[in-house]
């Protein structure tokens, strides 16, 4: 990979790219930020992109480079005049959509964190242009292996309210959601994780990625096995790796990877693994998993709601768990939709936000 563009660059996924980038000689022909301009300008200065464009126009003149451009088409016009062969998408929620769909369009690869992607539109992406910046994915993506397999299953960490009873965590409030415990990560994805929203899409995106729909999820709170795989033989394996995503990075950037990227594993130290189900009770929105495996299109029901429940739980206009009541009525009255078009999609997006406002 001689050069990339990178989508997202002043997040956690964007800032592991560019680490990772620099260690193999990659160039960053373009970068798009969002409003953290004092690290945008930190990160100019060190990788020289051709081209950068962010969010919004009144912070333009803060940029300290003369090639910039504002909003979400400069994003898409950036992907088609660019000459890299890969885009990094690390744009967070439903943005992140339409420059998958450009760069998949013009045949580039994409490495992709945007989960939403794959959740509102997988149907209509190449999967053999995507690799996905996620560690259970990665985790998946290993251990296959070309064998027949039974089952996937990926886990999750149980977020902020894990150990909470179940009557506090009514009155949770988003400062206490975002207090994860075993890593920091952006608010969208760290509220996700506490009501398994996130856990839901990474199913979803597990099916378009791999073909199957036998796929689940288990708590496991160390955050040390990512990913598991149950093969027809009746053996199954584990992924081990710290959580750190600079080893899904370097897969998705350089194809192949030799040298140590992470510390291994120290087993000794980790004294006692367990799984545990994850129960409707404190993540209501588990109860819809087989439904929506087995009718993947209404991801883009499930995401454009939680979008905006994840709002008005900021702006405390609804609790934690009202969250979850938002999303699942979306999902009921919407249930019966089909998409046949990207262009549909972008509809039921629009309608889904409307009714749920």
């Amino acid at each position: 990979m001689s050069s990339i563009v990178l989508l997202g660059s002043t997040g956690s996924i964007g800032v592991n790219t560019l680490i990772i980038a620099k260690r193999y000689n990659i160039q960053i022909e373009a970068m798009v930020a969002g409003r953290n301009i004092e690290l945008l300008n930190k990160q100019i200065q060190e990788h020289h992109p051709k081209t950068v464009v962010i969010a919004h126009e009144a912070d333009k003149h803060k940029v300290n480079h003369p090639n910039v451009h504002c909003g979400n088409e400069a994003i898409l016009r950036l992907i088609e005049e660019s000459s890299s062969p890969m885009v990094v998408n690390a744009l967070v929620g439903y943005t992140g959509l339409a420059p998958t769909l450009k760069a998949t369009s013009l045949g580039k690869r994409v490495a992709l964190a945007n989960k939403e992607s794959l959740v509102v539109a997988g149907a209509f992406i190449d999967m053999s242009l995507i690799s996905v910046i996620d560690s259970e994915h990665f985790g998946l993506w290993y251990l296959l292996n070309k064998r027949p397999l039974s089952k996937l299953y990926i886990t999750a960490s149980g977020g902020a309210f894990r150990e909470w009873e179940l009557d506090k965590m009514k009155d949770a409030t988003f400062s206490d959601a975002l207090k994860h415990p075993n890593w920091s990560m952006g608010n969208k994805i760290t509220i996700d994780s506490a009501t398994m929203t996130n856990k839901l899409f990474e199913l979803l995106e597990a099916k378009w990625l791999f073909g199957t729909s036998n796929i689940d999820a288990v708590i496991e709170k160390k955050s040390i096995i990512h990913a598991l795989v149950e093969f027809k033989d009746g053996s199954t394996t584990a992924h081990f790796a710290g959580v750190d995503m600079k080893l899904p990075i370097a897969f998705a950037l350089n194809g192949e990877v030799s040298e140590e990227i992470l510390p291994p594993i120290d087993l000794r130290s980790i004294g006692s693994l367990e799984f545990l189900p994850i129960a409707v009770e404190r993540y209501p929105i588990w109860q819809i998993k087989e439904h929506i495996l087995q009718n993947p299109h209404l991801g883009v029901v499930v995401n454009a709601a939680n979008e905006v429940a994840i709002e008005k739980f900021q702006q405390e206009e609804c609790g934690f768990f009202g969250m979850s009541d938002i999303v699942l009525d979306a999902y009921e009255k919407f249930k019966h939709i089909q998409v046949t078009t990207v262009e549909e999609i972008i509809g039921i997006d629009s309608e889904v936000r409307a009714y749920v406002g």
